[in-house]
């Protein structure tokens, strides 16, 4: 017999609870309605968007038709205030409308988001710190919009701003996998952040540009990074102990590069100890490796540019979280304009996970959420959970 996707039971009014949380995402919606609304619409902007956000918290939805059955029920209906939809409504809706505003959305949640990373150095930097990265989301090979290996072989790409010290993405820009990691950086650059990106992003005019809108970055640069040093600084204890090996100032790049980073840099050494339980590009980190950081901050002691860059690791753990706790990896539309706005209603669902609870948003608390919205956990059990989250945070800082 053949095998493929095994039928989806249908969506049930009682698996389907704890609406509570959505009350206020209403209002945060509301700015969607009437966008590219005509008259014979049914199915709005911010409907859909509630739809989608809907899909994310409770996992026996798992495809477009099990949300359009969902939407089918009174109580969905009555909570999240929309009416019976159709498939083909739900497929337009991804071709339609816009993504644009939900980006605005992002950003006005990501303001309000607390800091969730308590070190008392970083909260003196002055500027956001934040790691930015690229991660691959596959496509069907008819999506001929994902460029990226080959016919067969589609992806759309996901490029993220993660703000380190609150937890929670801040931008994020989808293009197809091939784009180009540094010219989709260089074009959302943002005044007031301390950009902490990898090797890929290697690029002295990238560097200068950061600078220029009035940001800050620590780049990891090869061993084969053309340097000239222009004074040895001198390590603290603080530096040693946090793994320190050198802090030079230095002026970067060969004789066609000279120009392009204008003044002198530092280049922070700092070595990494073997560490089994460390991933790595060759498999677990069972040798040392030292890392070369460029940086424009001058003042900050060498130990916190290494902590600033290891702490870039976050933003892994994020899309971790994103695709395989979350959900995203499964597409709901083949359109750009349908992903993205997926992508961006997730990017939704993790800011309200983190605003509803107060912290980064985790496997256990996620779980406990979607039984809340299925009405496994009661909401008292919800609260307690948050309550032995802080429980144990609180632990943790006075040990």
């Amino acid at each position: 017999m053949a095998r493929g996707r095994p039928k989806q039971k249908p969506v049930r009014q009682e698996d389907l609870d704890g609406f509570h949380y959505f009350r206020a995402i209403g209002p945060l919606l509301e700015a969607l309605r009437g966008h590219k609304d005509v008259p014979n619409r049914t199915l709005h902007y911010d409907q859909y968007v509630s739809l989608l956000l809907f899909y994310f918290f409770n996992p026996v939805l798992t495809s477009l038709r099990g949300i359009q059955q969902a939407s089918l029920l009174p109580k969905v209906q009555k909570k999240l205030g929309i009416a019976k939809t159709s498939l083909g409504s739900l497929s337009e809706a991804a071709r339609v409308f816009d993504p644009e505003p939900l980006a605005e959305i992002i950003q006005e949640l990501a303001d309000k988001a607390p800091n969730v990373v308590k070190v008392d150095e970083l909260d003196k930097l002055g500027k956001a710190l934040t790691a930015v990265d690229g991660s691959i989301l596959q496509a069907l090979p008819k999506m001929a919009w994902a460029l990226w290996c080959d016919e067969q072989h589609r992806a759309a790409k996901l490029h993220l701003q993660f703000e380190v010290l609150k937890g929670v993405p801040a931008r994020a820009d989808l293009t197809a996998g091939q784009a180009s990691e540094r010219a989709v950086l260089r074009n959302s650059l943002e005044a007031g952040r301390l950009y902490v990106i990898d090797r890929g992003y290697v690029e002295y005019g990238l560097f200068q540009a950061i600078l220029d809108v009035g940001s800050s970055f620590v780049a990891r640069v090869g061993a084969n990074a053309v340097t000239e040093v222009v004074e040895e600084r001198t390590l603290t204890e603080a530096d040693r102990a946090a793994g320190v090996l050198s802090d030079r100032l230095v002026r970067v790049g060969c004789e066609a590069n000279r120009g392009k980073l204008q003044d002198p840099v530092r280049i922070v050494e700092v070595r990494l100890p073997a560490d089994p339980t460390r991933p790595g590009s060759q498999g677990p980190a069972s040798k040392d490796v030292t890392l070369r950081l460029v940086t424009d901050q001058l003042d900050l002691p060498a130990e916190i540019i290494a902590l600033c860059y290891r702490l870039r690791w976050t933003v892994e753990l994020f899309f971790r979280w994103f695709k395989c706790i979350l959900g995203c990896q499964h597409l709901l539309s083949t359109t750009k304009r349908g992903v993205t706005i997926q992508v961006y209603a997730a990017l939704i669902a993790s800011l309200l996970v983190s605003l509803w609870t107060g912290r980064k948003p985790t496997k256990r608390t996620f779980e406990l959420l979607c039984f809340y919205f299925q009405g496994w956990a009661s909401e008292e059990d919800l609260v307690a959970h948050l309550g032995s989250l802080k429980f144990w945070e609180d632990t943790a800082q006075n040990a």
